[in-house]
């Protein structure tokens, strides 16, 4: 039974079309042709081609595709306030039925963590790489938290001689005990974080959207997307976009909000949603979040300086969460292997005038904005990654599928949905039962 269940596979050109054709079947609105759902389908199904052209070797057309769609969708996510009618358009199945899907492909997506052999063992460089590129783990890591970086890289230590003598074979057997424990402890942390954002995005449906189908249909989204289906264990992806979904949902707690979003400064470029967010609080909870961002930094530079072994290992491991590193261009891996990276200091100075403009306009925001703008500044990111830019969808994907599927909510700003006090009751807030 076991050995079936092990031999699950999906190809990822087979779950491309098939993925495809389940997303119009059942999210396209066919009496209303050309609406502004149907193009944001279409533009999430064209991020698929360009992972299966990295996947089959393609990396430099993989890549540019990738770019592409990424500033075409940009452009839409910093258009998206100006949709001042924004009618709730529910999937074409019923709630039944999408509970049922998102519970089958989440069977799926565990299965597929559960059978498919960590390739983080292929990022040695004694090691030929045999695995598709698009599971290559970038030989350099950071700006980020260096030990997260190294918690998660699954690098087997075995011995280089395999002689029968009992030493080697002690030696050995401890390798693969300890290559066991690694790989496993990485696979339940994946299933934890995919559940996690799954259910994130269900139960945004269900609070802030007040209707549950739509949360699931925004997790079965996320579930059929073919990047979802491929980079299933990668957790310097999913770890990060768990708690972006989270502090969304919790985005009427301030201080919870703030505390996941620091937690997902591990990768370093949710530092650059902070302008949004402030934005967001300014004219309530402002100090609740600030100071529940801070607590999450500041305890990892706790947790830091108790894992660094030397004095210098702290000030670069500090030094590194903190942006070192940003603008480096050795080891390029992704769309700036090949074109010149130097090109990329224009587009992060872009990049941070985007963010600060998001932080100041529109003076007061509400829930949408929040949400564009979120998935709009962690898209924009993916310029600027020097190491796989564009393959970090887990980021951006969830707060882009509840954009996609977003009501107006212009009644959902701080003033109205935030406490006025710190442990104060939500406030009740219009249309809600």
């Amino acid at each position: 039974m076991w050995t079936w269940f092990e031999q699950y596979r999906m190809d990822p050109t087979t779950w491309l079309y098939v993925a495809s054709l389940m997303t119009i079947g059942i999210y396209f609105r066919f009496s209303r042709l050309f609406s502004i759902r149907n193009l944001d389908l279409i533009g999430i199904i064209f991020f698929a081609p360009g992972l299966l052209l990295i996947t089959h070797g393609l990396e430099g057309a993989g890549y540019s595709w990738l770019f592409a769609v990424s500033a075409l969708y940009l452009i839409r996510l910093l258009v998206d306030p100006a949709f001042a009618r924004r009618p709730l358009m529910e999937p074409n199945l019923s709630s039944e039925g999408m509970t049922f899907m998102a519970c089958a492909l989440m069977f799926f997506l565990v299965a597929n963590i559960l059978t498919d052999r960590l390739v983080e063992s292929q990022s040695r460089p004694e090691t030929p790489v045999t695995e598709s590129p698009i599971w290559r783990v970038p030989a350099h890591r950071g700006p980020g938290y260096l030990p997260f970086y190294r918690a998660i890289t699954f690098t087997p230590q075995v011995p280089a001689s395999r002689t029968a003598s009992e030493g080697n074979l002690e030696n050995l057997e401890n390798a693969e005990t300890s290559t066991l424990i690694v790989g496993a402890a990485i696979k339940i942390v994946a299933i934890a974080a995919q559940c996690f954002i799954v259910f994130g995005l269900i139960l945004f449906g269900l609070r802030h959207f007040d209707n549950v189908k739509t949360g699931l249909a925004a997790a079965s989204l996320y579930l059929l997307l073919p990047y979802t289906s491929q980079l299933t264990a990668r957790l310097d992806h999913i770890v990060p976009g768990a708690l972006i979904v989270w502090a969304l949902v919790m985005y009427r707690r301030p201080m919870i909000s703030g505390m996941l979003l620091g937690a997902a400064t591990i990768v370093f470029y949710p530092f650059f949603l902070l302008p949004l967010w402030i934005g967001f609080y300014q004219r309530r909870g402002l100090i609740r979040f600030l100071g529940g961002y801070l607590i999450s930094v500041g305890t990892l530079i706790i947790l830091l300086f108790f894992l660094s072994p030397t004095w210098h290992d702290f000030g670069n491991d500090l030094a590194a969460m903190f942006g070192k590193h940003l603008l480096r261009t050795e080891g390029a891996d992704g769309f700036w292997e090949y074109h010149w990276p130097y090109f990329r200091i224009p587009i992060f100075a872009g990049f941070a005038v985007l963010c600060v403009s998001l932080g100041l306009w529109p003076s007061e925001k509400n829930l949408a904005n929040l949400l564009s703008g979120t998935a709009a500044v962690l898209l924009a990111a993916q310029f600027c990654l020097i190491h796989q830019g564009g393959l970090y969808m887990a980021w951006y994907a969830p707060a882009l599928i509840l954009t996609v599927f977003r009501p107006t909510l212009e009644d959902r700003t701080a003033v109205r949905a935030v406490p006025r006090y710190w442990f104060g009751a939500l406030p009740k807030l219009p249309g809600q039962l």
